[in-house]
């Protein structure tokens, strides 16, 4: 199934169920009001959910209507929990071959993850706010996963039979402010302002054999200022699958219903073409790219997004139809009145 939440005042919005095609919806109204119920009775409730979804398939839900993205926040607004991995290692090795660093060995074997802030995610419509261009203002696609209740030191097997949802993600961030965090040894902070999501998060089930171990194999596209830049595969290049993530953050620790966990940017491999290598799948982050700008030619030639700058993220399946809806932002300014959210 496939389930959304509108905005309606609140902080938490209004759960719904949205239809396969993404054409119509129907509040949830009567078995949930918010998805964050759902994840921590999920074995009662999803199955309510699931029969309101497929009555909405088959045009029989009474009080249907249109669905509309613009109308959506994240599919949860606020998390307990918002982790992000780095499982492409083809991602890091780049943008540290390019600053000449190397990549530890335990990169290969141990996953990277940084927590974010979750008490104020954008919807997938919302503004990008940003205080200033000089940030280095950067989009990031991603998948990401919510989870249910995965207990302490659980085996990757068990944490991926904890997954609940899946989502998109643009993952913003302001590359000019990351290298002195690093410096400190805390990680990101201030260089990783609200992140957004797509309209809808799926079940699993709704993804068919593309879902395979914890993969998605499907194709990331990305648009910046409506040219498609990237045409990533999901899956092809994974290097830690969802369950590796989700373990790695209980390891130590419970991970409780409502915990989000991103994949960090997709990012698939160059070929060799007559001895220089080329990205014919694009890149889903503008660092990227500068990375294999500065490899190949010595200095970076793409910028960074400047406010009116657009980003669209989305996943279409064999039929050409959307997956999850798309994240379709603008980058604005701080307005003048201080609104947190470019509106």
């Amino acid at each position: 199934m496939k389930l959304a939440t509108y905005k309606d005042g609140s902080r938490d919005g209004q759960l719904v169920v949205v239809s396969r095609d993404l054409s119509m919806a129907h509040y949830a109204t009567g078995i949930a009001n918010r998805l964050q119920q759902v994840l921590d009775d999920w074995n009662f409730l999803s199955p309510q959910l699931q029969d309101l979804y497929e009555a909405l398939n088959h045009s029989k839900a009474r009080h249907a209507f249109a669905f509309e993205a613009e109308r959506c926040m994240a599919p949860l607004p606020r998390a307990y929990q918002w982790a992000d991995g780095s499982a492409y290692i083809n991602h890091v090795e780049l943008v540290r071959q390019a600053r000449q660093a190397e990549v530890p060995a335990s990169f290969y074997t141990d996953p990277l993850m940084y927590q974010g802030g979750s008490d104020d995610f954008l919807g997938p419509c919302d503004d990008v706010v940003v205080p200033s261009e000089d940030m280095g203002i950067d989009f990031e696609a991603e998948l990401a996963v919510i989870t249910g209740d995965v207990p302490m030191g659980a085996s990757a097997d068990r944490a991926l039979d904890g997954i609940r949802l899946v989502m998109l993600v643009n993952d913003v961030s302001l590359r000019e402010l990351v290298p002195a965090e690093l410096a400190k040894g805390f990680g990101f902070f201030q260089s990783k302002p609200a992140t957004a999501f797509s309209p809808v998060a799926v079940t699993l089930d709704e993804l068919g054999t593309a879902w395979d171990q914890g993969r998605l194999h499907m194709t990331l596209q990305s648009s910046w200022n409506g040219r498609k830049v990237g045409m990533c595969d999901a899956g092809a290049d994974m290097s830690f699958d969802f369950g590796q993530l989700v373990a790695h953050m209980c390891k130590t620790r419970n991970v409780r219903a409502g915990s989000i966990v991103g994949s960090g940017t997709v990012s698939n491999r160059g070929v060799e073409v007559k001895g220089r290598m080329q990205w014919p799948k694009g890149y889903s982050c503008i660092a990227e790219k500068r990375a294999i700008e500065t490899l190949q030619d010595g200095a970076p030639s793409t910028g960074f997004m400047k406010f009116g700058d657009t980003i669209r993220i989305e996943v279409k399946d064999k039929d050409g139809l959307q997956v999850f809806g798309a994240i379709d932002q603008r980058i604005v300014p701080v307005s003048p009145n201080g609104s947190p959210k470019g509106a």
